[in-house]
C-alpha cells in the first residue's frame, strides 16, 4: 500500500493527499444540476406572480380608487420579482459552485487513484525523503525490498529507517549511531548517484537517487540479484571460451608444425620419386601412385595453411609486412599462376586494368593470396568455356575497386553468408562436386579487413557472381616518407 502525507501537495509532479489505498472511482455525473436548478426558479417564480395577482386582486375588490393602488401594486410586483429574480440566480450560482466543486473533487479522486496504481505496479520500490528527512511518499515495494514493516513507514523518518536498518546489520557490524550519522550526511549531498548494496539475505539491491525542485530526495530501489548472476556467468563463459580460443590457436600451431614436418618430407621424396632422379622405375602403375602421393600431400599441405591462416585472422594475429604494393603488377602476376588452370577447362580470362597505376600500402603476400583465392573460386564455378573479368579502378583518389566477376553457378544470398563463415559451403553439393574446406573465402575477408578494406559479394543463383574489394590507396606523403 502506497502512502502519501497531505503535505505531498507541495511537490510538483506529484498528487497530494492520497492517505488510503486506491478505491474504485465511481464515474463523475452528468450535468444535471442545471435542471434541478431550473425547476425551482420557476416554480418559485410562478407561486410570487400567483400571490401578486390574488392580493392585486383584493385590494381592487376592497377599495374603489383604482389607480393609485394599481401604481402601488406594479411597483411592489416590480420589486418583488426583481428581488425573487436576484435569489433564484444567487441560489442557482452556488448550487452550479457546488457541482464543479464536486466534479472536481472526484476528478482528484480518479488522478489519486491512477497514481495509487502506478506506483504499486511500477514492479520497483520508490520512497521521496522530504527536506526535513521525512518520508511523505512510498510504496509497498520499497518495504518488501527493504524489509521494513508497513507500520514503521507510516510517519517515519529518514533517521528512523536508517536506525533500523543499521541496528539489524544491514550496513555491517560498526557503531549504529556513527553509521546512521554518516549517511544522513551524505543522502542529501551525494545526488544524483546509482549505488549497488548487499542485503543480508544475498540479494543485490540497486539504488537510483536523484534531488527534486524542492529539496526533496527520490530514490528508486531494484532487485537486481538475477541480472548480477547472469553477468558473472557471461563473464565465466567469456573467459572459458578466450581460454578454449587460445588453447585452439596453441593447438593449431603446433599441430600445424607437426604434420607440415613430414608432408615436407613426403612431398619432396615423392617428387624425387616421381622424377626417377636415381634411376628409372620399371612398373609404370608405380608413378601414378608416386604421382597421387604427391598431389595428396600438396592439398593436404594447403589444407593446413588455411586452417593456420585462419586460426591467426580469427585471434587478430595476423602478422602484415606492408610496403608499396602496385595492384596491376600483383594481378598480372596471380593471372599467370592461375592460366593454366582456366585453359585446362577453356575458361577465358580477361584483364581489364586502368592505365593510372593504383599503389597501396599492403603485404605483397597476402595481396597474392587474396587474388589466387578469387580467382582460383571464380575458375572452380564457372563453367567451361566461360569467361571471368578482372578490372579496377582509379577514379577515386582514397581508395582502390577492384572486382573479379565470373558467370559461374551464382550463390543466393543465405548462401553468401553461409560461403563467408569458416568452413561454410554455399551449398552442400558443393563439397561433393567441386570440394574445398570452405575457408577461402573467409581467409579472403580476414585479410581484407586487417588491411582496412571491405569485401562485398554480388551474387545471384545461376547468374553468376562479382565479387568487390574496396582498399585504401596509398598517400601521396605516405609514398614520399617511404622512398
Amino acid at each position: 500500500m502506497s502512502l502519501w502525507k497531505g503535505s505531498i501537495g507541495r511537490f510538483p509532479g506529484l498528487t497530494a493527499a492520497i492517505g488510503r489505498a486506491a478505491t474504485p472511482v465511481q464515474p463523475l455525473p452528468s450535468a444535471v444540476p442545471r435542471i434541478r436548478t431550473v425547476r425551482p426558479r420557476w416554480v418559485l417564480i410562478g407561486l410570487g406572480s400567483v400571490l401578486l395577482l390574488g392580493y392585486g386582486a383584493s385590494i381592487f375588490i376592497w377599495y374603489a380608487e383604482r389607480t393609485p393602488l394599481a401604481v402601488a401594486f406594479v411597483l411592489f410586483s416590480v420589486a418583488a420579482a426583481t428581488l425573487a429574480w436576484r435569489g433564484v440566480r444567487a441560489l442557482e450560482r452556488e448550487q452550479l459552485a457546488a457541482a464543479h466543486l464536486q466534479r472536481g473533487e472526484l476528478r482528484l479522486k480518479r488522478q489519486n487513484s491512477l497514481l495509487q496504481s502506478t506506483l504499486e505496479n511500477i514492479g520497483e520500490g520508490l520512497s521521496v525523503f522530504d527536506s526535513q528527512g521525512r518520508l511523505i511518499a512510498w510504496n509497498s515495494r520499497f518495504c518488501e525490498l527493504l524489509d521494513l514493516r508497513a507500520d514503521l513507514a507510516a510517519g517515519a523518518t529518514l533517521h528512523d529507517i536508517l536506525t533500523h536498518q543499521a541496528v539489524r546489520g544491514d550496513f555491517g557490524g560498526g557503531d549504529p549511531e556513527t553509521e546512521v550519522a554518516r549517511r544522513l550526511d551524505l543522502f542529501y549531498c551525494d545526488v544524483p548517484t546509482t549505488k549497488e548494496r548487499l542485503m543480508p539475505p544475498g540479494r543485490t539491491l540497486q539504488i537510483r537517487r536523484r534531488a527534486m525542485p524542492n529539496g526533496a530526495v527520490i530514490s528508486i530501489y531494484a532487485d537486481v540479484t538475477e541480472l548480477k548472476a547472469s553477468e558473472r556467468k557471461l563473464i565465466e563463459a567469456r573467459s572459458q571460451a578466450e581460454a578454449a580460443n587460445r588453447a585452439k590457436g596453441d593447438f593449431l600451431a603446433n599441430m600445424s608444425h607437426e604434420l607440415r614436418t613430414p608432408l615436407n618430407a613426403i612431398i619432396g621424396f615423392s617428387e624425387v620419386i616421381s622424377n626417377e632422379l636415381f634411376g628409372p622405375i620399371a612398373n609404370e602403375k608405380y608413378l601414378e601412385y608416386i604421382k597421387d602421393i604427391h598431389t595428396s600431400s600438396l592439398h593436404l599441405l594447403s589444407i593446413i595453411n588455411d586452417v593456420l591462416d585462419m586460426s591467426k585472422i580469427e585471434a587478430g594475429k595476423v602478422e602484415l609486412s606492408k610496403d608499396i604494393v602496385q595492384i596491376q603488377n600483383v594481378i598480372s602476376e596471380v593471372i599467370r599462376m592461375v592460366h593454366e588452370r582456366a585453359r585446362s577447362r577453356d575458361i577465358e580470362l580477361t584483364a581489364q586494368l586502368s592505365d593510372e597505376e593504383i599503389e597501396i600500402w599492403a603485404d605483397d603476400r597476402s595481396m597474392k593470396q587474396i587474388f589466387l583465392n578469387l580467382l582460383s573460386n571464380a575458375i572452380k564455378f564457372s563453367q567451361e568455356g566461360g569467361q571471368i573479368y578482372v578490372r579496377n579502378t582509379a577514379d577515386q583518389p582514397d581508395v582502390a575497386v577492384l572486382e573479379i566477376e565470373d558467370h559461374g553457378i551464382g550463390m543466393s544470398e543465405e548462401e553468401q553468408l553461409r560461403a563467408l563463415q569458416p568452413f561454410g559451403q554455399a551449398k552442400p553439393v558443393i563439397t561433393r562436386n567441386y570440394g574445398g574446406t570452405g575457408l577461402g573465402l573467409p581467409i579472403t575477408k580476414g585479410l581484407v579487413e586487417a588491411h582496412g578494406g571491405t569485401l562485398t559479394i554480388d551474387s545471384r543463383a545461376g547468374c553468376g557472381t562479382i565479387v568487390r574489394i574496396v582498399l585504401p590507396r596509398l598517400r601521396t606523403g605516405l609514398k614520399s616518407m617511404s622512398l
